[in-house]
């Protein structure tokens, strides 16, 4: 990270009294981002990646980058290594802090062995479903299992057999043996391993019995002495378990966990199984798709990643579920782009104009980045052919029309006040050409000779000197605020049909070629555009829009 930032929240205030008071080990705090690899990262993970890094730094601490790979069912290095890549891209670096649950996959086998020798878990051979129905309710107590009373040597027997392969999957489970009338649910004899013949991206054959998360992220973090371990509000309730285990268990520290408000965005969904099936059923083009609120998906429609920094940031640290306006986020991203994107001149919908009183080609100048004078100037090709937007000229205009029109004039962004004299159409009556004449004294924007006014102004391509590009156009991925908000309706009805709309032949003007490619561009009067990083090529570009100039979804 380049920008240093303290924070102002609950969980800053939390820290500093613990250094204050001498609450931290070391006087050093460790924190953790701890994902599970069975999917890429959304925008959802990017707050608790800025928390997580951002307090380590800011109280000279460190952040582990740990990964939760505790079921091998839906876990790929793939995703293990899109993981790292996201997170360094993000800006943030754990250096040798990276760990792995199956790192400490024998320690934790030792800690379920503990639980049995002191009377405090069992071998379960309910079937999960017996298991389901006899936890009981909210309102309703939960049933003992009838094997809940097992000696200790018969649970090491058994679970020992489960370790070794004996039982299949389903057959056996390893469950605390807490109270199952206790009325925080999670308390009821929570599963602590269970079976699972799959290879795993790791540890491959060497395990057949796995730890749940709940049984192995306190114990991971008394490990690597984590001093706090931040996590979304949804495991409030799962807290006491947390401690209980640490209390019973003879772990090497004793951290603590504090909750805070998850980040959910309108116009999106976040939940893994919904953006997996999306991919799957094909109403996007993989988890990179820049309609998808995932990183990759981000990072490859040119959010800018310090953008989405400022935006974790803007957005604060509650304890309080609520639903942020992804416009808030969208702002982010302009404000940044208007900052550091080059300008250049694109059409999108050409329509030709022929300047009938202009014989020869010049080279005219426009800012790179008004932002940034010292980048300088670029050169723009300006000859009798160049093309404008569709939407640019009108043949009946409204009144207070301000655009080119028949008889009516426009001034060339950086160029020149153009007349339009005649219009040329096809066959079919379509306007297909304009015929016009420049005024030379007006380059530069300066008036016309008798001082006239000119109020509109259009951007334009060299018609003889331009770049060919396809363009895609993307916009936000549903088109209501909440699609899960209506039980009754699948949420893919409310897939934005125009999310995606494709331009073919684009003109682009050809002085990006002297800009670094990989940069944002402002196409004027356009939006903001980067060059697709999956398909685009040197006999080929493609451009995806980021973001419009203004948020065309305001009310």
């Amino acid at each position: 990270m380049t920008e240093k930032k303290k924070s102002n929240n609950f969980l800053s205030h939390i820290i500093k009294a613990d250094l204050e008071q001498n609450r931290v080990k070391n006087n050093t705090v460790i924190t953790r981002f701890p994902p599970e690899p069975n999917g890429y990262l959304h925008i959802g993970h990017t707050k608790s990646i800025c928390l997580n890094f951002g307090l380590a730094e800011e109280f000279g601490g460190q952040c582990h980058l740990r990964f939760d790979d505790t079921n091998p069912d839906t876990e790929e290095e793939e995703y293990i290594k899109a993981i790292q890549e996201d997170v360094k891209w993000l800006g943030f670096d754990w250096g040798k802090n990276l760990f792995f649950a199956s790192d400490y996959f024998e320690q934790l086998y030792k800690w379920a062995l503990e639980l049995i020798e002191k009377n405090l878990a069992y071998v379960d051979e309910q079937s999960i479903e017996e298991i389901r129905a006899n936890r009981g309710s909210l309102k309703d107590p939960g049933k003992n299992s009838p094997f809940r009373n097992r000696s200790v040597e018969e649970n090491l027997t058994l679970f020992e057999k489960m370790k070794s392969g004996g039982f299949e999957e389903g057959e056996a489970v390893l469950r605390a043996k807490i109270d199952m009338k206790s009325p925080n649910m999670n308390f009821r004899d929570p599963i602590l391993y269970r079976v699972r013949k799959s290879e795993h991206p790791r540890t491959g054959d060497k395990w057949v019995i796995y730890p749940m998360y709940d049984f192995a992220h306190g114990q991971e973090d008394a490990i690597e002495n984590v001093t706090h371990s931040i996590c979304t509000l949804e495991f409030e309730d799962h807290r006491p378990l947390y401690e209980w285990f640490i209390e019973n268990l003879s772990v090497p520290s004793k951290p603590r966990q504090y909750e805070f408000a998850r980040l959910n965005l309108d116009y999106t969904v976040m939940s893994k199984r919904k953006l997996l099936e999306l991919v799957k059923e094909n109403h996007v083009d993989g988890w990179d798709d820049p309609r998808m609120p995932t990183i990759r998906g981000m990072k490859r429609r040119g959010y800018p990643a310090s953008a989405i920094r400022e935006f974790c940031s803007r957005i604060g640290v509650t304890r309080k579920n609520s639903i942020i306006a992804l416009s808030t986020l969208e702002s982010c991203i302009r404000e940044n782009l208007d900052e550091t994107a080059n300008r250049v001149m694109a059409v999108l919908d050409p329509i030709k104009v022929v300047i009938t009183n202009l014989n020869d080609s010049e080279i005219l100048e426009g800012s790179i980045n008004p932002k940034n004078p010292d980048l300088g100037k670029r050169k723009i090709p300006f000859s009798n052919t160049i093309y404008i937007e569709r939407s640019d000229f009108m043949e009946t205009p409204p009144p207070k029309y301000h655009r080119l029109s028949p008889g009516g004039e426009v001034r060339l962004r950086y160029a020149y006040v153009l007349r339009c004299d005649e219009v040329i159409k096809d066959e079919k009556g379509e306007v297909i050409e304009l015929r016009c004449q420049y005024f030379p004294e007006t380059k530069g924007g300066k008036k016309p000779s008798d001082g006239r006014k000119i109020k509109g102004i259009v951007h334009w391509v060299d018609g003889k000197d331009h770049i060919k590009a396809n363009v895609h156009l993307y916009d936000r991925l549903f088109s209501v605020e909440n699609p899960l908000g209506n039980k009754d309706e699948d949420y893919r009805n409310f897939l934005n049909k125009n999310s995606l709309v494709t331009i073919n032949d684009g003109l682009i003007e050809k002085s990006f070629l002297d800009m670094k490619s990989e940069s944002p561009f402002q196409f004027e009067r356009l939006g903001y555009f980067v060059l697709d990083s999956k398909t685009s090529n040197d006999d080929q570009f493609v451009f995806n829009r980021t973001i419009t100039l203004k948020d065309n979804w305001a009310k």
